[in-house]
């Protein structure tokens, strides 16, 4: 069975952070909240954890992962920025928006789409989530918690913890979260172009 640990949604206890840290860095799959709903993540690189995410959510290698970031930096630092993508960055995050985004060579080529060296990239308005990637000093590799089949993410831990306690190494309970995804934003030509409409106003992009 998974670990269960009931963090606090605005005061993270540091020393269950640091538990689920020493989780991640083990090659562990953590469900945790967001602020469009809960995700599943797993340390950036780790090629096993995220076999373990495709195969959960029966997603194909054409499928773009996002790359949930603690802030503007590391964005910097796994996607190429010019100053009027930053500048939109800038005004959007932390906050319910996916970007897709051109990798640097920083990203690791399992997580890329197979032709195209694009991903999704995020901050996520959320103090447990947050918190976990500051503790974590790093991303994580990452997609919404939908189930195959399913007509929505999952919200509720312990409907969660049914479900995923034996497929996944740790579930961060947060609370209820919203169930919507977040608003998907191509940046990669002359304009932004919204993917797909979530929790995210899409108007600003239109």
């Amino acid at each position: 069975m998974s670990e269960f640990f009931s963090i606090h949604p605005d005061n993270p206890q540091a020393r269950l952070l640091r538990q689920a840290v020493h989780i991640i860095k083990n090659g562990g799959l953590v469900v945790y909240p967001t602020d469009s709903g809960y995700a599943l993540g797993c340390q950036l690189g780790d090629k096993a954890a995220l076999k373990r995410i495709r195969s959960l959510r029966h997603l194909d290698e054409s499928h773009n992962l996002t790359l949930v970031c603690r802030d503007l930096s590391d964005l910097g630092t796994y996607a190429q920025v010019n100053n009027t993508v930053f500048r939109i960055l800038k005004a959007f995050t932390p906050g319910p928006y996916t970007f897709i985004l051109n990798a640097t060579t920083e990203v690791p080529r399992l997580m890329l789409h197979p032709k195209r060296r694009t991903l999704g990239l995020r901050v996520p308005d959320n103090p447990i989530a947050l918190a976990l990637l500051e503790a974590l000093e790093g991303p994580l590799m990452s997609t919404t918690l939908k189930l195959p089949g399913a007509e929505a993410p999952l919200s509720e831990p312990g409907a969660i913890q049914d479900l995923l306690g034996k497929h996944v190494d740790l579930i961060i309970d947060g609370g209820n979260c919203s169930f919507e995804p977040t608003t998907v934003v191509d940046l990669l030509g002359p304009l932004p172009k919204v993917i797909r409409v979530g929790k995210g106003d899409p108007k600003p992009f239109e």
